[in-house]
């Protein structure tokens, strides 16, 4: 048995195998990721002026921003 594993877009949620994401890719860069790029659910993110924190409703996986507030 073998498992794939698929990737997803964290800016639309489609698989990143199914096209181009070069404009998602330049979103993320400013915003943060509204899907998880492992099962590609929607996650709950919350925005401060300083960061941003998103967590999968699915596995509870948490990404943290890298945004310096200033």
């Amino acid at each position: 048995m073998t498992a794939t594993v698929t990737t997803y877009c964290g800016h639309c949620g489609l698989t990143l195998a199914g096209g181009a994401h070069e404009a998602c890719a330049r979103r993320l860069e400013l915003e943060p990721p509204r899907y998880c790029s492992d099962c590609g659910r929607r996650m709950v993110v919350q925005v401060t002026p300083d960061h941003w924190t998103a967590r999968c409703i699915a596995h509870g996986a948490a990404t943290v921003s890298t945004w310096t507030g200033g």
